[in-house]
């Protein structure tokens, strides 16, 4: 297959490139600088899609960046780099003479309300209730293509937790910390921490974009929450990379820290948590490599 991928380049797109390419398909990215292998945003635009069979689109400013304040200037660039992005894929899909057979947008799960005891699959419903939530309601609304396109192109929205491996994401940040002796559960530690190996988030994406069955795509998207099957919180996250590191995580930090640090609209990403259940993922059918966090950490450290 012929897949386009925009944010190709980052963290997870360069392991579902690997992946993609070792099984034999031609992958093309969408960046802002042009190069080989490579079409920009603005190509996009005024030339169309290129020739494919499937469309990834995982483009959006880090919401993490330790290096970036949080303010209005920062907020405007989250929503821009995941709703402009993924509304200029789907117009060019909508607007194709021959669209691909497969689109998929990767969003997040933080459109599910943060809670200790309640469960989420991909079947439970929600509204915004926050400025993530809302960012994650714009995001996937921008990805709707038409019904007269939605009738022979499938389109598939992954939901993942935190992801986790040792090229980029959370991992890249904690791991020199946690060597040193300095990590800690953030907040009480109680909340949930649902969260994913980006080798499995990339080995969903992969799936998703198999040809649609025989039967004509369904106009609503399919929804997949890309997490791991285990339900862990926060303090076992903590203690378990402490156990397969050999060091101690004696060293919490408080909430109100984390506010201050982040932003209090930001840190709720890390101070509070779901449980998200990967109930169609796994009635898919799909083989988990690293299903729990001790067979996944001890991947990333080793």
């Amino acid at each position: 297959m012929r897949i386009l991928i925009g944010g190709g380049s980052g963290f997870v797109g360069r392991e579902l490139t690997r992946l993609l390419r070792d099984k034999g398909h031609e992958v093309t990215l969408i960046s802002r600088q042009p190069g080989p292998g490579k079409i920009t945003w603005g190509e996009l635009e005024s030339q169309g899609l290129p020739p494919c069979e499937g469309a990834v689109n995982l483009a959006g400013e880090n919401l993490i960046n330790p290096l970036r304040w949080w303010n209005e200037s920062y907020k405007k660039d989250l929503f821009s780099s995941r709703v402009d992005t993924t509304k200029a894929l789907s117009q060019a899909i909508a607007a194709s003479s021959s669209p691909p057979h497969s689109w998929v947008l990767v969003s997040g799960v933080a459109c599910y309300k943060p809670s200790l005891t309640a469960q989420y699959t991909e079947d439970s419903e929600w509204t915004p209730f926050d400025l993530l939530s809302r960012l994650v309601k714009e995001w996937e609304a921008a990805a709707l293509l038409p019904e007269n396109v939605a009738k022979t192109t499938k389109q598939v929205i992954i939901r993942p937790g935190a992801v986790l491996g040792r090229d980029g994401g959370a991992m890249k940040q904690m791991l020199l910390p946690f060597w040193l002796g300095l990590g800690g559960t953030l907040g009480s530690g109680r909340q949930p921490f649902p969260w994913i190996h980006v080798s499995d988030l990339a080995g969903i994406i992969v799936r998703a974009l198999e040809p649609p069955a025989d039967t004509p795509p369904s106009s609503s998207p399919q929804v997949f929450n890309g997490v791991a099957p285990a339900l862990n919180t926060n303090y076992e996250f903590t203690k378990e990379l402490g156990r397969v590191l050999r060091r101690p995580t004696i060293l919490p930090v408080p909430g109100f820290v984390m506010n201050a640090l982040l932003g209090s609209e930001r840190a709720v990403i890390l101070t509070q948590g779901q449980k998200v259940i990967p109930k169609r993922t796994l009635e898919s059918g799909f083989q988990y490599n690293y299903p729990d966090l001790t067979s996944a950490l001890k991947e990333i450290v080793n």
